[in-house]
């Protein structure tokens, strides 16, 4: 705390006298938030007069407020974790991972909890990665959403991760999906070039409508257009030459074809057939089914592919057994 040059004590001076507590450490901390103020008081890390109180104290002059905790919270860092996780292929330089959906690759803004991540089970399995992106990160060169499952690619070292990198910023890997949508598209192919932003309303979401959007390009070919009593549906198989956030869930949603189960870009939570009859996923159906890149160190080509999930292929066989 002291290094960082916070006051450990305080004396409320006349000008403030009658302010909240909250709102006179916001004021003689202007560079934490007011949330990190609260935080300390709530957990007893401020004292008034020798007092815990609450952030709606009201103060009066000369009174002393203490604080017992740093203002600046200490930095998140991963930890080992005993998670089960199947390995594609791995040597010293990175290793290749087929990740479940369901999975939160890292902690980090907007995941409350720092257990359960890939990055621990990573962790625990190999011992160390790479630290180019940081003690929350470490050996991640390229993220797939939580609901997304299939093949990612981990820098076991700092030189792998850096050329990994670069062959994702130079679009030299090629990333192929497998994926289940609303209605048939049409025609057979295409390719979707619209920009992908933050959604303004909605923080949670992307969208292909906002401005200053940053450039999207997602491929898809129809593998096989599926009729059935819930309705009709293609499967689909992509490559993206991008790595944007929710790319290709934005991406086909903007085409009135959101991916099944993915309720956050309108798809529906549960499927209904005309007699009431109710099914269910539990996860977006969208798989990473292929990856392919040279090796950081010799240059070698690798490619891996793993098929869909038992979990999607068991959800398909409902339409096949009509």
């Amino acid at each position: 705390m002291p290094e960082q040059n916070f006051p450990t004590k305080l004396t409320v001076p006349a000008e403030h006298a009658g302010e909240r507590l909250d709102l006179f450490l916001v004021a003689q901390m202007p560079e934490v938030s007011r949330a990190r103020i609260q935080q300390l008081i709530a957990s007893g890390k401020v004292r008034v007069n020798g007092v815990q109180a609450k952030p709606s104290l009201r103060l009066r002059e000369r009174d002393q407020v203490e604080l017992l905790g740093s203002p600046v919270p200490p930095p998140l860092k991963a930890f080992a974790e005993d998670i089960p996780v199947e390995v594609v292929y791995e040597d010293d330089a990175l290793a290749v991972i087929n990740k479940p959906a369901g999975m939160v690759v890292h902690a980090g803004a907007g995941v409350r909890s720092r257990s359960g991540t890939l990055v621990n089970a990573l962790l625990h399995r190999f011992g160390s990665l790479s630290g180019v992106s940081g003690e929350l990160r470490p050996g991640i060169v390229h993220r797939l959403d939580k609901d997304t499952s299939g093949l990612m690619v981990v820098a076991k070292n700092d030189l792998a991760h850096r050329r990994l990198a670069e062959q994702f910023s130079r679009r030299q890997v090629k990333k192929t999906y497998l994926a289940l949508v609303h209605g048939w598209m049409k025609p057979e192919r295409g390719t979707i070039t619209r920009a992908i932003a933050r959604d303004r309303i909605r923080r949670t979401r992307m969208t292909t409508r906002g401005r200053g959007g940053r450039e999207a390009i997602s491929h898809w070919r129809v593998l096989r257009r599926i009729p059935s009593r819930f309705g009709n549906f293609s499967l689909l198989e992509l490559e993206i030459d991008t790595g944007r956030t929710h790319q290709i869930r934005v991406h086909l949603a903007s085409l009135g074809h959101p991916v099944v189960g993915d309720g956050l870009y309108g798809a529906p939570r549960e499927l209904k057939d005309t007699s009431g009859r109710k099914l269910a996923l539990g996860r977006n159906f969208l798989h990473a089914a292929a990856i392919q890149l040279m090796h950081p160190r010799s240059g070698a080509p690798l490619r891996f592919s793993r098929p869909l999930p038992p979990e999607l292929e068991d959800f398909l066989s409902h339409f096949e057994r009509e």
